[in-house]
């Protein structure tokens, strides 16, 4: 049977399965956006935006994918000749050490091996030379399914003095992102990730101090042309008019959940996904201390690697769920349960793991995984 994307369970580490409002959001007349109805929107979306990010300030949302979010504050706030400290355990990581590069010199780069923690006292020895204008640090390396622990370092970059930059793509309303209490001054969200909208819009939330040390380098991505544009409800450039409206409904959805639900049910799955695959025998990649609660990241066992596990899930089981990046593809694979991601989807999922390994010749016990999964049910 062919594989149904409409009806497939759908696990990746984004985007995410989309809820039948959103997509049916975007199904909707083209719109003068410079006209009175799609003002409207963009009010409701400026009005929702602290619903996501947990605290009000400035806010604005970016036609473009997460990555035009991270360029926008890069070339916003680096400088070059003022020194960019970056702390990079994975892919994403070392995407924000090439773009820092292009706006900032020069450039320390601190890095740790995928699946390990950011080197937090190197960090603190580097903040403590006083010469350090910003961090640049992934919040949720999905790559690697790490959450990076921010709270360690968040007193030693006040500290300092530095900028809090943050890659928050995957972390934003997947797992707790204390801004104020952090002191973040800059972060950037993806609609794609624990919002749940179609990929395609950055979501950036600025600081006092960094709305006022914005300089314009970039045209497209200057964020004070978008946030004073959307002071007026409306956006400098031609937006992606679906996907606003589809952002509109998404971020009504989770207020309808209120993020701290949807950060506990996130929790909960991630919890079950780990209990699952421990009963499974399949190995976490990532340090479990800092395993994330949006994406489990597994090693391939002995013997099994995409071809055994991802392809027969999606080929007989239709189950997503997606394979490593860069130096870890075919090594790792790696379960998304973030967004509105919910318990069916992991006891379908479990359910084809356990035929899988059972086919194999590989399942100690028939049930465990199922029974792991579902004692983690509210």
């Amino acid at each position: 049977m062919t594989v149904d994307p409409e009806t497939t369970t759908f696990l990746i580490a984004g985007p995410v399965r989309i809820h039948p409002r959103v997509l049916r959001a975007m199904d909707f007349a083209s719109v003068n956006h410079r006209g009175d109805y799609f003002h409207g929107i963009v009010h409701e979306i400026r009005e929702l935006l602290p619903v996501a990010f947990g605290v009000k300030g400035h806010q604005v949302v970016l036609s473009g994918s997460g990555t035009a979010g991270l360029e926008a504050i890069y070339a916003s706030l680096l400088r070059k000749g003022e020194r960019t400290l970056v702390l990079s355990n994975g892919n994403f990581g070392e995407r924000t050490d090439q773009i820092a590069r292009r706006y900032s010199d020069p450039v320390t780069t601190l890095s740790a091996p995928w699946g390990h923690h950011i080197p937090i006292e190197a960090a603190k020895a580097e903040l403590e030379k006083g010469d350090v204008r910003a961090v640049c640090v992934v919040h949720n390396e999905t790559s690697v399914g790490l959450a990076n622990d921010l709270a360690q370092l968040a007193p030693a970059i006040r500290t300092s003095g530095a900028l809090f930059l943050v890659d928050g793509i995957s972390a934003v309303a997947g797992i707790p992102c204390p801004i104020a209490d952090w002191g973040i001054d800059a972060i950037v969200a993806g609609s794609q990730k624990g919002l749940a909208a179609p990929a395609g819009l950055a979501l950036v939330h600025l600081s006092e101090r960094a709305r006022s040390e914005l300089r314009p380098v970039s045209f497209y991505l200057d964020l004070a042309a978008h946030l004073e544009s959307l002071q007026k409800d409306d956006t400098p450039w031609t937006p992606a008019v679906p996907l606003f409206l589809a952002l509109r409904e998404a971020l009504l959805l989770l207020k309808e959940e209120t993020l701290e639900g949807r950060l506990s049910r996130t929790h909960q799955l991630a919890e079950a996904t780990r209990a699952g695959a421990d009963a499974l025998g399949i190995e976490l990649f990532p340090e479990r201390a800092h395993a994330s609660d949006t994406v489990t990241a597994l090693r391939n066992p002995e013997g099994m690697g995409d071809a055994e596990i991802r392809k027969p899930l999606l080929d007989r089981y239709h189950v997503a769920v997606q394979g490593g990046q860069g130096s870890v593809k075919g090594k790792i694979f790696r379960i998304g349960h973030m967004g509105i991601a919910d318990w069916p989807d992991l006891l379908v999922t479990f359910a084809a793991l356990e035929r899988i390994f059972a086919k194999a010749g590989r399942l100690k016990k028939p049930g465990a995984a199922l029974t792991e999964v579902a004692s983690h049910m509210p």
